[in-house]
């Protein structure tokens, strides 16, 4: 009996770590769009996208502090698999099982996700709605020493055609 660890890769579950960059953002659309497309679920692609971006973005402002600003300057890049206070890195990765895909995205900080009072004046602070409109289900769990918010879509076609637009979640 072997004592050493064995690892097994599962073609189904990719991650990426993301560097604390404005460019972060693109970075994991464009990661979801490979993964998506391996996995013959192109047409998933706008909506993951879209919930990608917004976990990620929230992630940059709340749990890096980061601030878009108007002029799209970069962070600068950090070095090593973690933040220079020691705390981890954001890392999207997207789970494909069966009829499902799960989109997870995981930061350095611990406290969890509030959605706001729609106010269709603001800038932002619509985020976890378009999150909660575009996939079936989402959520959030402590890990230690950060967290990680969840989206979980249907990777089929429903049978039953959908009025008033196509994103429509499932009851």
């Amino acid at each position: 009996m072997s004592t050493g660890t064995a690892l097994a890769v599962d073609p189904h579950v990719v991650t990426c770590t993301l560097a604390p960059r404005y460019e972060a953002v693109r970075t994991a659309r464009e990661f979801a769009r490979t993964a998506l497309q391996r996995w013959g679920l192109g047409e998933l692609f706008d909506d993951v996208a879209l919930v990608a971006s917004e976990l990620v973005t929230n992630a940059l402002r709340h749990a890096i502090g980061a601030r878009p600003d108007l002029s799209g300057h970069a962070l600068d890049a950090l070095p090593g698999p973690a933040l220079p206070d020691g705390r981890l890195p954001i890392r999207i990765s997207l789970v494909h099982r069966a009829p499902q895909i799960v989109c997870a995205v995981s930061d350095p900080s611990s406290i969890g996700p509030v959605a706001r009072e729609a106010d269709f004046v603001a800038e932002s602070g619509r985020g976890l709605h378009l999150v909660d409109s575009f996939s079936r289900s989402w959520g959030w769990h402590p890990l230690g020493g950060g967290k990680v918010v969840w989206a979980l879509f249907e990777a089929e076609e429903s049978a039953v055609p959908e009025i008033g637009g196509r994103h429509r979640r499932s009851a």
